[in-house]
């Protein structure tokens, strides 16, 4: 029996199969809601850029405020966060549905309420994907992280099945009511959750730091910028399919919202097949590989909508799409939460999906605006030309192979023991470590430096120097600044197991008995009148 085999579901833990369900519901119903605005916006006016805006007001939020929620979500208490933003969701959708019923929405009202559903998801997602390494076991996280990515991808395409069904059943009031009732799922989970209490030897960061943190990391983490990239990309060519389904239902087939109903439930039955398939492909087959065929698929599925217009020619079409679309999305959401740290993911999965839905709503925008002025086909053609451009930035962007690495904590550092009564905030704190290098090892100590530098500046570092003394050439300075003591602290504690490597390859250059001096400064400030320096010396 395999390794993998042995792991025991997660679905086993009742905590996570609780929340998962309750998560899925919720996304249900947020995209029952994307329909019922939709359909409902085809009623109140004739523009077809404003049916496309509904979608660009869902995804337009994330873009915004994801990466806030992730920085949340790394610093605050998750349970409390998904509690109140779960909470604010049902009331806005409920007001939603009383506005609907009592005629009082007009467009620009319709897409203002559907803009504030989607901040209440911008914020809660973070959290949420970020809490599963607090229920699962460590070996059940891939796993679980997998399953995930199939209820998000789910809900984005069965949902929108659900949702035709509902409004062309009792019309959008109904799906609106719909969606405010799902929310009790996952606030009963969330409420009934003993989340486990982060033991924190430091503050938490606050939200413009943490914002900035994660910004720094994703930016020297190449893996990471490439699957954002992509994902970005991939969002923007491939949402005209939903965001024009409306319109291509009542005017190149000539239905209504039963036509509207099937269209979207090809597209959720093609996504069901495609969550479920999607581990198995990913594990016979690289990323790339997986990403460039998809992208060439979704073209050619592209070029039959625009040609069809029996409602027999699209289904088909839609179907296959929607399952190569959610494979894809769960592939990346997958990779993201593999590449980073726990202290980060959070922002991370938010970097992830702003990128993605900006490329939403930015595809929302463009792909409504030249169907408006030029027409579905060419519309279509034109989309279906840029998923081939997108299969294309492999060559240049490939998406990083899947290897497993070790990012749990090192946990070998220890605070140093000073001489000045440092607070917290006391800074800048100035690090200065001076290697013994022979010169037949230059090459590759420095080699070994630039890794150490990207790993010291994607933690916090700033600053930072390598020099080389002109006298005894064979003794090296590294310098970099934290902005204080606890700032220092915090991103010793980042280092990873996967980091320890490169400390390690380090040691076999010195000579034995010379290993390096670390010294540390407290930085003088022209409003002082001394110069401060903390008297410690180790070996680093």
């Amino acid at each position: 029996m395999s390794d993998t085999a042995a792991v025991p579901s997660p679905f086993s833990n009742a905590t996570y199969r609780n929340l998962w369900a309750g998560n899925l519901g919720s996304g249900f119903g947020t995209m029952i809601q994307a329909v019922g605005a939709a359909w409902l916006m085809m009623a109140l006016t004739s523009s077809v850029d404003m049916v496309a805006l509904v979608q660009a007001a869902n995804a337009l939020p994330v873009v915004i405020l994801s990466l806030i929620g992730g920085a949340i979500a790394d610093s605050y208490n998750r349970r409390k966060v998904m509690l109140m933003t779960q909470s604010f969701m049902m009331v806005i959708s409920a007001l939603l549905a009383l506005f609907a019923l009592m005629g009082w929405l007009s467009p620009w009202v319709l897409l203002g309420f559907t803009f504030l559903v989607g901040c209440g998801n911008a914020l809660n997602n973070p959290s949420w994907q970020a809490s599963v390494a607090d229920i699962v076991q460590r070996d059940q996280l891939p796993m679980a992280v997998s399953y995930n990515a199939i209820s998000f991808n789910l809900a984005r395409s069965m949902g929108p099945a659900v949702g035709g069904l509902i409004v062309s059943t009792i019309g959008p009031v109904g799906a609106f009511a719909v969606n405010a009732l799902t929310y009790l799922g996952p606030l009963t989970a969330i409420g009934t959750w003993k989340a486990p209490q982060r033991e924190r030897t430091l503050p938490p960061e606050t939200i413009l730091p943490a914002v900035m943190a994660g910004l720094r990391y994703v930016g020297m983490s190449q893996d990471l910028l490439r699957i954002i990239l992509r994902s970005g990309l991939f969002g923007f060519g491939t949402v005209i399919l939903q965001a024009l389904m409306p319109v291509v239902a009542a005017q190149q087939i000539g239905g209504g919202p039963l036509v509207f109903g099937l269209l979207l439930g090809s597209f959720g039955v093609g996504a069901v097949g495609g969550a479920f398939l999607g581990p198995r492909i990913q594990g016979r087959f690289l990323s790339e590989k997986i990403v460039a065929t998809v992208s060439l698929i979704f073209s050619a599925m592209l070029v039959l909508v625009a040609l069809s217009s029996q409602l027999w020619m699209a289904m088909p079409a839609i179907l296959l799409a929607g399952g190569v679309w959610v494979m894809t999305l769960s592939l990346f959401n997958v990779s993201v939460q593999m590449a980073a740290p726990r202290w980060v993911v959070g922002r991370a999965l938010a970097l992830y999906q702003t990128s993605m839905f900006a490329g939403f709503a930015l595809g929302s925008w463009f792909w409504g605006r030249l169907a408006e002025d030029f027409g579905l086909m060419p519309t279509f053609l034109l989309a279906a030309g840029t998923m081939l451009l997108v299969a294309a930035t492999g060559l240049i962007w490939p998406m990083p192979p899947r290897v497993s690495r070790n990012l749990e904590p090192l946990n070998r550092f220890q605070e140093p023991t000073v001489d000045l009564a440092l607070s917290p905030r006391s800074g800048p704190i100035v690090v200065q470590i001076v290697y013994t290098v022979p010169p037949e090892n230059t090459d590759r100590f420095l080699h070994l430096m630039q890794d150490r530098k990207r790993i010291r500046m994607r933690d916090g570092a700033r600053n930072w120097t390598l020099a080389r003394d002109l006298s005894a050439t064979d003794h090296w300075v590294e310098r970099y600044k934290a902005p204080t003591w606890t700032d220092y602290i915090r991103q010793n504690q980042r280092i990873t197991q996967a980091d320890a490597a490169i400390g390690l390859n380090l040691r076999e250059l010195f000579p034995e008995g010379s290993p390096p001096i670390v010294t540390r400064y407290l930085e003088l400030h022209h409003e002082t009148h001394h110069t401060m320096r903390a008297i410690d010396h180790d070996h680093h």
